[in-house]
């Protein structure tokens, strides 16, 4: 962390879908006594919705809007650790307020990995992507590896620049943590 952030900054773990960023957050602030916040879930409780009906309901640009305003109230917060959702570090503005705030993780996986991780039935919006339609004109069924990989290709500029990076393929949430700690251990006050 550079000299100008407090010590007592937020920590920002973002990644793409899957890559483990809630649970790791989850033990990271347990063992350094923060809190813990996820981004997602401060856009529902606002929102008093889920993020399923806030993608109906508003569409992505409307749910990009509300996690725009819940990413500028967690960057005020000290002594937080906040797990941000995929697309979170994905516009400039947002990755400047991030990097200029707090400390930034971003936690890796591969798109297989990660469909596998969430599941088949995971019912993340950007995951289930559009159709594809086939030679007969009948639309496809997306396949969710080739939808995961587009979006994890596409997102992973904003992702390369965060102060630092862990791989969390092949590892346990309690491994990418320790692995965290010690990227973060001098700049805990």
């Amino acid at each position: 962390m550079g000299p100008t952030r407090s010590a007592e900054a937020p920590l920002f773990l973002i990644g793409f879908m899957a890559s483990g960023k809630t649970t790791v957050g989850r033990i990271v602030a347990a063992r350094v006594g923060w809190r813990f916040h996820d981004l997602d879930q401060l856009i529902c409780d606002a929102a008093g919705r889920s993020v399923a009906r806030i993608f109906a309901d508003e569409g992505e640009a409307g749910f990009r809007r509300r996690e725009s305003e819940a990413l500028r109230v967690a960057a005020r917060l000290n002594r937080a650790v906040i797990a941000t959702g995929g697309g979170a570090a994905c516009s400039d503005p947002n990755m400047a307020l991030m990097l200029a705030s707090g400390r930034v993780i971003a936690l890796s996986v591969t798109a297989e990995e990660a469909v596998r991780r969430a599941g088949p039935d995971s019912g993340r919006p950007l995951l289930v992507g559009a159709a594809a339609p086939t030679s007969v004109g009948v639309a496809a069924p997306p396949d969710p590896r080739a939808v995961a990989a587009a979006l994890q290709a596409a997102r992973e500029p904003f992702y390369a620049r965060a102060h630092d990076r862990v791989d969390t393929t092949g590892k346990s949430p309690e491994e990418v943590a320790g692995v965290v700690l010690g990227l973060i251990d001098a700049d805990l006050p």
